[in-house]
């Protein structure tokens, strides 16, 4: 089954993709895109099964989602594009990158990884799948948002969580299962990482509960750029708002 992506598109200059993470939707990069549109042109798409993008199976994996990108970006006609994603994303990005190659202008992971799932991040993948289906996918992000920020956030920035918990429960079920069972059977991406000739990115939160800073660490001799957020967890761009625009711009412009 084929699914039509759904994507915001602002600005003109060299295109620059920015693919939301889990439970998110294109909506997560309302102010970059607004910040950034005035030298780029920023395409935020919906990734099959969350916000706007239909999606009606029960499986699909990283490797498919890519498929579907890059078409996408073929019929736009974007030409070395640099692609930035959340988590997720992330993940979502390296498939593209082993995908696509040198037709990409740079990659950047946002609190994400190359590695693959290990045992313990692969239990929990589990008892994701099992709770939503007894519980539904209300409940679960309701209770999965809010730790994605720090302790200290989740008193100071109960608005933007609100804002976030309200984009997660767009998420289809067949979304969020068929993304956490991906998630979970992805392959390690490091030696793609590593072999991308394009400019690299890698924005790592210290306090990330979801992606660790000792495993972003070894990511640091495989990116061109390589920045560590020392007060924010898994949710840089409202954490850690105007830093993290910069870093992206200096990016950019590199």
């Amino acid at each position: 089954m084929t699914s039509h992506i759904e994507y915001t598109d602002q600005g003109n200059g060299n295109p620059v993709i920015l693919i939301h993470g889990f439970c998110e939707a294109k909506e997560m990069w309302k102010k970059f895109g607004e910040e950034l549109s005035s030298h780029y042109r920023i395409l935020c798409p919906d990734l099959p099964g969350f916000g706007e993008t239909r999606w009606y199976e029960e499986t699909i994996s990283l490797e498919r989602a890519a498929e579907m990108l890059k078409e996408w970006i073929e019929e736009l006609g974007l030409e070395k594009p640099v692609v930035i994603g959340h988590s997720l994303g992330g993940y979502v990005v390296l498939a593209l990158a082993e995908l696509m190659g040198n037709k990409l202008g740079g990659i950047g992971l946002f609190h994400s990884t190359a590695f693959a799932d290990d045992e313990e991040k692969i239990g929990v993948r589990n008892r994701t799948i099992t709770f939503v289906k007894k519980h539904g996918v209300r409940k679960f992000v309701d209770s999965f948002v809010p730790p994605l920020f720090t302790e200290e956030h989740r008193e100071t920035m109960q608005e933007s969580i609100q804002e976030v918990v309200k984009i997660a429960r767009t998420t289809t079920f067949e979304g969020l299962i068929s993304f956490t069972i991906a998630m979970r059977d992805r392959k390690d991406r490091m030696d793609i990482l590593r072999d991308f000739k394009g400019k690299k990115l890698m924005i790592a939160g210290v306090l990330d509960g979801a992606v660790k800073i000792n495993a972003s660490r070894k990511h640091q001799g495989y990116v061109d750029f390589y920045h560590e957020l020392p007060e924010a967890g898994h949710m840089g761009m409202f954490e850690a708002e105007n830093e993290t625009l910069q870093i992206i711009r200096d990016f950019l412009e590199a």
